[in-house]
């Protein structure tokens, strides 16, 4: 199991992802782009047909792909309006906030997500994670998705700290490819919905309290 790589003696960051790994979204996203998608004329989608669609990134590639054509700006509103509706169906992963209140005192922070911004703000603001990190880099931020190394790049830019001394958590087998092609420690959710046991990572979480083991000790 690597651990992560603290040359200069100064804490390790972390880097997480957002859906299935800080937060349960799982009805609640796939609901609104199937909501949006029927309100625009679009096929009915299952939840599973939406969540297999979240590597192509933000919802401009996801709704384009399910509409089968170019998506404008109104109709990416529309889907953060049903978002936005939904919200209220999302919590905290378990044990996910006392992880972050142990860690956000001593360890600089950020979120990537594949999502929008906007629907960051909107998750993150509607289980009252959003102020827990001072960077969030969302998936219309950067070129290239997951397994892309980019937004993890940009993250721990941003955080002035160098990604080979960053953790990426995410339950996705794309969020632990893009950690292993940032050079940064791969750190499985296990907790998520879209964990895959057989894809290596080099830290494997049962909980985010592994992690605060992990880095800080008992």
């Amino acid at each position: 199991m690597r651990q992560p790589r603290n040359d200069t003696g100064s804490p390790c960051a972390v880097v997480w992802d957002m859906d299935g790994t800080l937060i349960d979204s799982s009805s609640a996203v796939p609901d609104a782009f199937i909501a949006t998608v029927m309100a625009l004329g679009g096929a009915v989608h299952s939840r599973a047909e939406v969540v297999a669609l979240y590597s192509l990134g933000p919802p401009r590639a996801m709704l384009s792909r399910m509409l089968k054509r170019p998506c404008d700006e109104e109709e990416i509103a529309l889907y953060h309006e049903f978002l936005s509706e939904r919200a209220a169906q999302v919590a905290p992963c378990a044990s996910v906030r006392t992880a972050i209140d142990r860690l956000r005192q001593i360890v600089p922070m950020a979120v990537f997500t594949g999502a929008s911004r906007r629907a960051a703000d909107i998750l993150l603001g509607a289980v009252g994670l959003r102020d827990c990190f001072s960077v969030v880099v969302a998936g219309d931020e950067i070129e290239r998705p997951k397994p892309h190394p980019e937004g993890i790049i940009k993250a721990c830019s941003l955080l002035s700290v160098p990604t080979r001394q960053s953790v990426y958590v995410g339950d996705a087998p794309t969020d632990l490819e893009a950690a292993r092609r940032a050079g940064a420690v791969s750190a499985a959710a296990g907790w998520g919905h879209l964990y895959n046991p057989s894809v290596q990572a080099d830290l494997v979480l049962q909980s985010p309290e592994d992690l605060v083991r992990c880095l800080l000790g008992p």
